[in-house]
């Protein structure tokens, strides 16, 4: 579906969660249409929320990770 969004039929009936948790995304949708902030859905769910952002810092930052490990393997001559 997504990289934050997926539907599994044994998880929640397979309506949309957030990707590794059971939060349906529809919730998000009625907290925010209740006029939930972002700091107060995040205050909710921070520990889901967490180990989502985490996964994503982590993806997020390999490639350039990489790159840096290969130009500073260029500039010393190797390991």
């Amino acid at each position: 579906m997504s990289d934050i969004i997926e539907s599994n039929p044994e998880i929640l009936g397979g309506k949309p969660i957030i990707k590794g948790t059971r939060i349906p995304v529809v919730l998000i949708y009625e907290l925010i249409g209740l006029k939930y902030s972002i700091s107060e859905i995040l205050k909710e769910y921070w520990k889901s929320f967490q180990k989502i952002m985490t996964y994503h810092i982590i993806i997020s930052i390999y490639p350039v990770a990489i790159m840096m490990a290969i130009i500073n393997k260029e500039k010393v001559g190797g390991y």
